[in-house]
């Protein structure tokens, strides 16, 4: 449980930072995101979620579980 609460730390640490550093990138992202049509946001969607598998696999497999 505490790997599950380390990711979801990191991950809101990445998120607040993107803000902090870029809020105009963030918005400019945003408008791009919905302009594109529901497939594509789909598919990236899902690479987004198997690049985290992945990376969480790797993760598991060098020990730090």
């Amino acid at each position: 449980m505490a790997w599950v609460l380390m990711a979801l730390g990191l991950v809101l640490m990445v998120e607040g930072l993107a803000y902090v550093l870029a809020p105009s990138l963030i918005e400019r992202v945003l408008e791009l995101l919905r302009s594109l049509p529901e497939a594509a946001r789909r598919q990236i969607g899902f690479l987004a979620l198997v690049s985290g598998l992945l990376l969480v696999s790797v993760a598991y497999q060098l020990g730090l579980s």
